[in-house]
Order: C-alpha cells, then sequence, then structure tokens
C-alpha cells in the first residue's frame, strides 16, 4: 500500500496516517525525520542537506527526492509507505512519479481530507480561550493567527496538486470534518474498494464473503419446500371438488327421474 496523504494543517492527517500505520504494518515516511536521519547517518545526500540546512537555506526538491529514493530502499518500506509532508507542489509530485517510475513502483491512491477552513479556525479559537481559561500558555503555532498563514500557503501551493492527482485518478477524497473513527472508516472502506489492502487481508476477506454466501442457500430451501407443500395443497381441494358429481347425490337424482318417468307411462 503506498499513499499520500493530503489536507489543510488541522485536518487530521497525522491521526489517519498512524492508524493506517498501525493497521496495515506500513511506514509513514516524514520528509522532516528523513532529512534528520540522512544528516545523523551522513549520507551523500545528507551531507549535502546539512550544509544548506547549515546556512539556513531550503533543501532543493532533488535533494528531498534523493533522500526518498534511499529510504525507499529499506526493507521496512517494502511492504508499503505514507508520504508525509511530501510533495508539497506539483513539481515534487512531478518529480516523485518520475522516481516511483524508475523503481516500478506507483501510488495506490492520494487521500485528500476535505474540511471547512472556517470550522478549523473556530476549533483553534475555542482550543486558545479554552487553554488560557485553564491558566496556560498557548502554543505560538496554535493560533488562529498562525493557523491563517498555513493555510493560505496550503491553497497556493499544495492545494494544485488536488487536481494534478485528480487527472490521473488517483485522488479519493473523503470528509475530514466527520468524526476521527467515521473518517478512519471511510478511508478503509474506499481502500478496500480499490484494492490497496495485504494480501492476508484480502485473504482473509475472500473467505469471510463465500461463507457468508454459502449460509444464504440452505436457507433457501426452506421456502423451496413451502412452496411445494403449498402447491401440494392446493391441489387436493381440486380433487375433493371434482367429487360431488360422481357421488350418491348424482345417482338418487336419476333413479327419482326414472321412478317420475315410469309413473308417468303407466298413466
Amino acid at each position: 500500500m503506498r499513499l499520500i496523504l493530503l489536507g489543510p494543517p488541522g485536518s487530521g492527517k497525522g491521526t489517519q496516517a498512524q492508524r493506517l500505520v498501525q493497521r496495515n504494518g506500513i511506514v509513514q515516511l516524514s520528509t522532516g525525520e528523513m532529512l534528520r536521519a540522512a544528516v545523523a547517518a551522513g549520507t551523500a545526500v545528507g551531507l549535502q542537506a546539512k550544509e544548506i540546512m547549515a546556512n539556513g537555506g531550503l533543501v532543493p526538491d532533488e535533494i528531498v527526492v534523493g533522500i526518498i529514493s534511499d529510504r525507499l530502499d529499506q526493507p521496512d518500506a517494502k511492504k508499503g509507505f505514507i508520504l508525509d509532508g511530501f510533495p508539497r507542489t506539483v513539481p515534487q509530485a512531478v518529480a516523485l512519479d518520475e522516481l516511483l517510475k524508475k523503481k516500478h513502483l506507483k501510488l495506490d491512491a492520494v487521500i485528500e481530507l476535505r474540511v471547512n477552513e472556517s470550522a478549523l479556525l473556530q476549533r483553534v479559537e475555542t482550543r486558545a480561550a479554552e487553554t488560557r481559561a485553564r491558566g496556560e500558555e498557548v502554543r505560538i503555532d496554535d493560533t488562529p493567527e498562525v493557523l491563517t498563514k498555513r493555510l493560505a500557503s496550503y491553497r497556493a501551493l499544495t492545494e494544485p496538486l488536488i487536481h494534478y492527482y485528480s487527472e490521473r485518478r488517483k485522488l479519493l477524497t473523503v470528509d475530514g470534518m466527520m468524526t476521527i473513527e467515521h473518517v478512519t472508516r471511510e478511508i478503509n472502506r474506499i481502500l478496500a474498494a480499490i484494492g490497496a489492502v495485504e494480501p492476508k487481508a484480502a485473504a482473509k476477506a475472500a473467505k469471510t464473503g463465500p461463507a457468508k454466501r454459502a449460509a444464504s442457500p440452505a436457507k433457501a430451501k426452506k421456502p423451496l419446500k413451502v412452496a411445494r407443500k403449498a402447491s401440494k395443497a392446493a391441489k387436493k381441494p381440486v380433487k375433493k371438488a371434482a367429487k360431488p358429481s360422481k357421488t350418491g347425490i348424482g345417482k338418487k337424482a336419476q333413479k327419482s327421474a326414472k321412478k317420475v318417468t315410469k309413473k308417468r307411462a303407466k298413466r
């Protein structure tokens, strides 16, 4: 299973990513963590990234893609992965497509968690007010002002990815305003629908299906037996109704008619 989760800040991507990781045994690949790990490991791309970050610059896309490439070659990523924080732009998405093509891999789906931005801002305002009411300090990155800037950045840079992946028939949209449990169930449902599940899970589902279907024919025999009995019962009244024409009532009527005829003949 190879996925990308899209959605603005506060849409619940992190929560759903963790649930998918736990449920399917795949890894969550965060670009930030991968960069730090590459720097710590002293890899070629890690050393390049270290020098750029030390000078306060932004790591170029080609270096990030190189780090992702190295990470995908590790054993724990063979089972599947969720990309977190990448791609953020269309050029990055194009670079990712080229990388996966070289590795003979393909994305199963890009899941967009669609949310109401006004509702997100209201949530942050409520959370900030509750934090102040408890006498605690509000986190700098958890204020309506910061969220507004992050949402604007998302719309400008990342939102075009929705159109990009929609054109490639990879985009699946889920209502992110539902409860966490409902979002999880909907994601699992659509992943099962497109076949993006582990072979064991698919085999289990396949076994469950026929077992349930096998029970229905057995139950279906009862209505057939009832129908057959009803059919036989329906035939009996017809036979009984036909008997009166051959009963003694008809014979008595014939004898009476003969007697009347003889009396008239004597006269």
